[in-house]
């Protein structure tokens, strides 16, 4: 245990560096390599200290933005919940190699557990997917094929099929545990999957073009130091309007082309657009100068306790039309679960006074008679919210987010990797809009087209294709997360009963969880770690 726990702290600490503001990917291999070594063999609850200590040491360090931009309160809270996830695993680990191929199964249960802390408790929190590492390499092509589940399912296997090839060379390995054949076989399998993940960076899926459009993506910057958008929130408002008039003066010079709509960011008024008399003639001017429909990000009332998260299509002629409601609000950021028994008066929760209301839209919005599906803020790394609206016939994706809060950490960069690897996921070009960054426009393979500079004003004008293809990814829809929990459960279930068999037959007494070394030559590890046939 000594030396599995610090084994574990820098296996947590390699996934961090996969990540923004690092991103060196190979990294995530190595932790979760390390992952898997530091576990095993151990008891159950020795394997979920380990894994444990491995949570405490990726998620504390992969959300530090969290502390600089909301607080310490917060940033320990959640980093506890998210890291006693990996203890969960960690305490799986010693049923599930008491079964054949236990690195497909603690693949599958990795994949299975990203997902759930993703949406439970509460709303969840995705960060830290290990397929979210991805979007700058070879592999994230495979995200059109597979999603980014199985992404980081496949990786996963990778790196744990590699755990089993190396564990026999190192100190302290049980002699004569995994036999040469089985080694070659647990490497054999882990190129193999690599190269299946290289495949589509060879011949990446095609995605025919249905048309194009021009976007133009409003970034009007936010005023004073720029991480408080609420500050003074009716000069964002203006910002984004003047920027828009400004963009119609350039279109009437011939300067920039005429856009078919333009895309404003959430908070881009935070008071009710509909109830405002002063923020609806800002809106109105500028959608009326510019003549093209704006999509609007902002806040409207829904009564005396509750608030919607939307984004506006405002058209010059009819006005407002489609709205997306925000399918994710954040808890404790944008709501107050089970406020109705309690009311939090300290830190920034006192700041919530109402809580925020889940939309449930997933057919696109109509922009210009164009099917956009649209996504707010932390709404891009929850798998469905994109995807439904693909398969509902968007053309086109948008993403309208408020990170002005962020805008001095980390979190801004993490982000648009996510928002990249969705635009391939679904094979749809994307354009994101944020007050003061980071704004940009992408391809459907990831490429950034156009990204404009932080914490200034800039509209960016882009061409982009539409499309009416659908990626496998996106026709599999959920049955890849169904197949890997189920797979999850009955592994789990017959990897308990083996260890329990296990236990019956050969009691533990070292410390480290592992039986006395004295064993019949020839036979292999500990009983406890023999296949199930």
């Amino acid at each position: 245990m000594l030396l599995r726990l610090p084994l574990a702290v820098a296996a947590g600490f390699a996934l961090t560096g996969a990540f923004e503001p690092w991103g060196w990917a190979p990294l995530a291999l190595v932790g979760l390599l390390g992952f898997a070594l530091a576990t095993a063999p151990l008891t159950v609850p020795r394997a979920g200290v380990v894994g444990l200590a491995f949570g405490v040491s990726f998620y504390f360090s992969h959300i530090w933005w969290m502390r600089e931009a909301v607080g310490t309160d917060a940033w320990l809270a959640l980093s506890a919940i998210e890291a006693a996830f990996y203890g969960l695993v960690g305490a799986c680990v010693p049923l599930l190699r008491r079964l054949p191929a236990w690195p497909l199964w603690l693949a599958a249960l990795w994949a299975t557990v990203e997902v759930l802390r993703s949406v439970w408790p509460f709303s969840g929190m995705p960060w830290g997917r290990v397929s979210f590492a991805a979007v700058d390499t070879p592999v994230a092509d495979a995200a059109a094929y597979v999603g980014l589940t199985g992404l980081s399912f496949l990786l996963a296997l990778v790196a744990f099929l590699l755990a089993a090839w190396v564990e026999p060379w190192l100190p302290g390995s049980v002699p004569g545990r995994g036999g040469p054949l089985r080694r070659r076989a647990a490497l054999a399998g882990a190129i193999a999957v690599l190269a299946v993940l290289l495949v589509p960076s060879v011949r990446p899926y095609p995605v025919a073009e249905s048309g194009e459009a021009t976007v133009a993506v409003v970034q009007g910057n936010v005023p004073g130091a720029g991480d408080d958008i609420l500050l003074d929130h009716r000069q964002v408002t203006a910002n984004h309007a003047d920027a828009t008039r400004t963009l119609a003066a350039d279109v009437a010079a011939g300067r920039v082309p005429d856009p078919d709509f333009v895309l404003w960011p959430e908070n881009a008024t935070a008071v009710d657009p509909f109830a405002d008399t002063e923020v609806t003639a800002e809106i109105r001017d500028a959608v009326a100068t510019i003549d093209r429909p704006v999509v609007v990000g902002g806040l409207v009332d829904d009564g005396p306790d509750h608030v919607l998260n939307q984004g506006i299509v405002w058209d010059p002629v009819t006005g407002p039309g489609d709205r997306y409601t925000k399918r994710h609000p954040v808890a404790y950021g944008e709501y107050i679960p089970y406020r109705e028994y309690w009311e939090p008066n300290f830190g920034r929760l006192s700041e919530i006074e109402r809580n925020m209301k889940t939309g449930t839209r997933t057919a696109p919005l109509d922009v210009a008679g164009i099917p956009v599906g649209d996504a707010i803020c932390f709404d891009i790394a929850y798998d469905e919210v994109m995807r439904d609206q693909v398969r509902d016939g968007a053309e086109l994706l948008t993403v309208q987010t408020s990170n002005a809060i962020f805008i001095f950490t980390d979190q801004i960069e993490q982000q648009f990797a996510i928002t990249r690897l969705r635009a391939i996921e679904t094979g749809r070009a994307l354009a994101v809009a944020s007050p003061n960054g980071r704004t940009g426009v992408i391809a459907a393979d990831g490429t950034i087209l156009a990204a404009a500079e932080n914490r200034t004003q800039e509209v960016l004008v882009e061409r982009v294709g539409l499309s009416t293809t659908l990626t496998p990814a996106v026709r599999m829809g959920p049955w890849p997360l169904r197949f890997l929990t189920v797979s999850s459960l009955v592994s789990l279930l017959l990897g308990s009963l083996a260890y329990r068999r296990a236990l019956a037959r050969s009691p533990r007494t070292e410390h480290d969880g592992t039986t006395p070394s004295a064993e019949p030559a020839g036979t292999g590890a500990d009983p406890s770690e023999d296949p199930v046939a």
